[in-house]
């Protein structure tokens, strides 16, 4: 599904990303993991044309993408739940995602109803400004904005960051069912352990900015993560 072959990645004069290279599959997930700084949020944003990388090759589904802007990415079927959510806070959850599904052409159409399927905690809080609700409500809310846009690669950045473990638990499962029930491939930077070694088909580490150990996510012993994830 996805295929990114080293990649340079700059802000500005700062080389961020040196020759990154890493392959999702149909239907796989795959972790990328790293201290903070290693360049993870880079690397999805390099994916989805935010910050394009200057030299290497992003393909997806075999086609070339890495000189394309980035709504025609998103056209293509790449979704991206960023770190920190970005729910618009003065509008209300169905608006949230309204605007989702017109930067994918829907124009003019109510909220699918595989949306309370898969997050029935929305269907009491739709009328609700993006702004008050819960950190979990919220990251639900996100991973709906990318539902509803009908990825065929999901990038998610630290879904679980400051949410409570039964909240998280709940988040792991709606992925495993979306993963299962709609064919979506998924990209995951993530920091808990517990999270990655549940849901994940193999990982990658990244390290200033280079990959350095790819593996099935058995692979992903304590004395791997003392060596190259511990500060």
């Amino acid at each position: 599904m996805l295929r990114v072959d080293h990649i340079d990645t700059f802000y500005g004069t700062s080389h961020i990303l040196h020759e990154v290279t890493l392959e999702v599959g149909d239907g796989e997930l795959v972790a990328v993991l790293g201290r903070n700084g290693a360049g993870k949020t880079t690397l999805l944003r390099s994916i989805t044309g935010v910050n394009p990388p200057s030299a290497g090759r992003i393909e997806l589904a075999g086609i070339d993408i890495v000189r394309m802007k980035s709504h025609r990415r998103n056209h293509l079927g790449i979704s991206y739940v960023p770190q920190g959510r970005q729910i618009i806070p003065d509008i209300s959850v169905a608006e949230n995602i309204r605007v989702a599904m017109l930067g994918k052409g829907m124009n003019g159409r109510k909220v699918p109803d595989f949306v309370f399927d898969y997050f029935p905690a929305l269907r009491d809080i739709v009328g609700r400004k993006g702004g008050v609700l819960s950190g979990g409500q919220q990251q639900q809310l996100a991973i709906a904005r990318a539902l509803v846009q009908e990825p065929k690669l999901l990038l998610l950045d630290e879904p679980t960051e400051g949410l409570q473990p039964s909240v998280v638990e709940e988040i792991q499962e709606i992925i495993k069912r979306i993963m299962r029930e709609r064919k979506v491939s998924v990209l995951l930077v993530e920091q808990r352990l517990e999270f990655v070694r549940d849901i994940t088909q193999r990982f990658a580490i990244l390290e200033s900015g280079r990959i350095t150990m790819q593996g099935n996510v058995a692979e992903l012993t304590d004395s791997v993560v003392r060596k190259h994830l511990q500060v």
